[in-house]
């Protein structure tokens, strides 16, 4: 695999969230309020992702939400 991305389970169905290749192997801590998913590197808490999850979608590109 060439791109970094998490994997979420919400509401009983996973969902893919794409980080870039930047951030492949990267620890990270999910935040999850609801469908507003934020995602921080665990080691500096840089806030790499933000996005409101889209159910009928379960695979979330980076051009939905803010990658930073």
């Amino acid at each position: 695999m060439r791109h970094g991305k998490v994997t979420l389970r919400y509401d009983s169905k996973l969902f893919h969230i794409g980080l870039g290749a930047r951030h492949k192997g990267t620890t990270v801590v999910v935040l999850v309020a609801d469908r507003d998913v934020r995602v921080v590197s665990a080691a500096e808490g840089e806030l790499l992702r933000h996005l409101t999850l889209d159910p009928t979608k379960n695979y979330q590109p980076q051009s939905m939400g803010v990658a930073v």
